[in-house]
């Protein structure tokens, strides 16, 4: 098989692009990056495109099946920037997919994508994904769902795979998402077992997780397997603010929800913070999702618990740890630091 991954650089592109490597039956990778990487890998070559304006069709051309991870999570400040990104760029991916008379698409989905769920029970790949309104990311997450579902109608003949994981943690990943979320004013020396004085325990507040090298398997399964559909992702156990502070060595604090959003919006606002305070409610409202048809329809387990994700997160973020590709790329230390403060907390796109 010849895979294109796009977005092959970020924290799913990289564990894929080592999986399909690794999976004798895929003989060529292309691997799609807003900045090619310093990283190799065996059997992959790199492209240098971006989804908003480059010529993807002709990139395509010949694949056996093009993998879409490409996201933009910032500028939060900017979200004409990010549905540009996003979802006009998926449509172009998705567009060129057909043009170039590929015969399987799979696509990274989310969480984010499903409309607030119940509190008593787990929901399958058939609960509605209409997202949160008030986050960008829900909201986009969701258009391009839609916009799956008309590709859907009009390309029959395409294999179409929607992937919709919940939280993906790896130590190579960990500064790369204290950039995007926490922001320069997050220290690394503080994410260590016992230093955190507390985790606030706000009610609802649940994560289901999962280990990006389980992620990038799901996604190979998808490529590889003659499966179509949804496939919710996760592993267990589900997450609470309890086990949070046990994996950190800390106590619990109760947080009022109202609280947590005045104190994320005004650390937003006074840029003090990249993530937008819509995400807190999208999380708050996400539902807890059963991963029955992954393990029965894709024969995916996955191998590490969410803890362990979790746990590598923190150790990454107390290490700054990295790799090179310009996504996942190190902590800079103080002079790093200062350059993401000049470029602005969450009003630009990345390093």
């Amino acid at each position: 098989m010849r895979v294109v991954v796009v977005g092959a650089t970020g924290n799913v592109g990289t564990s894929l692009v080592r999986a399909l490597a690794a999976d004798d039956g895929v003989t060529s990778i292309v691997g799609v990056a807003r900045r090619l990487p310093g990283w190799r890998i065996d059997r992959t070559d790199w492209r240098q495109a971006d989804v908003a304006t480059a010529d993807l069709t002709r990139i395509f051309d010949g694949a056996d099946a093009v993998v879409h991870l490409a996201w933009l999570f910032q500028p939060t400040r900017d979200p004409a920037t990010t549905w540009r990104a996003n979802v006009l760029g998926s449509m172009r991916v998705f567009r060129a997919a057909a043009e170039a008379g590929v015969p399987a698409l799979v696509h990274a989905s989310s969480v984010g994508a499903y409309s607030p769920g119940p509190d008593d029970r787990a929901v399958d790949e058939s609960w509605p994904t209409h997202g949160w309104p008030g986050a960008a990311y829900g909201r986009e997450k969701a258009y391009v769902e839609r916009v799956l579902d008309v590709f859907e109608h009009d390309h029959p003949g395409i294999r179409v795979v929607r992937m919709r994981p919940g939280f993906i943690f790896q130590r190579a990943a960990a500064t790369e998402q204290r950039r995007l979320f926490g922001g320069p004013f997050v220290p690394g020396w503080l994410i260590k077992e016992g230093r955190i004085p507390f985790v606030p325990d706000i009610p609802g507040l649940r994560l289901q997780a999962l280990h990006a090298e389980d992620a990038a398997e799901a996604y190979r399964l998808a490529v590889t397997k003659e499966v179509r559909g949804a496939f919710n992702l996760a592993a267990a156990p589900v997450l609470d603010p309890p086990d949070l502070a046990k994996l950190l060595g800390t106590r619990t604090v109760p947080v009022p929800p109202a609280v947590a959003r005045t104190v994320m919006s005004a650390a937003w606002h006074l840029r003090l913070l990249p993530a937008a305070p819509g995400l807190l409610d999208l999380v708050l409202r996400a539902p807890i999702m059963k991963t029955d048809r992954a393990r029965d329809v894709l024969g995916w387990t996955p191998r590490h618990p969410s803890w362990e994700a979790v746990r590598e997160l923190f150790e990454g973020l107390h290490d700054g740890a990295g790799m090179d590709t310009a996504p996942l790329a190190p902590d800079g230390g103080p002079v790093g630091r200062v350059k993401e403060l000049a470029a602005g907390v969450g009003g630009t796109s990345g390093v």
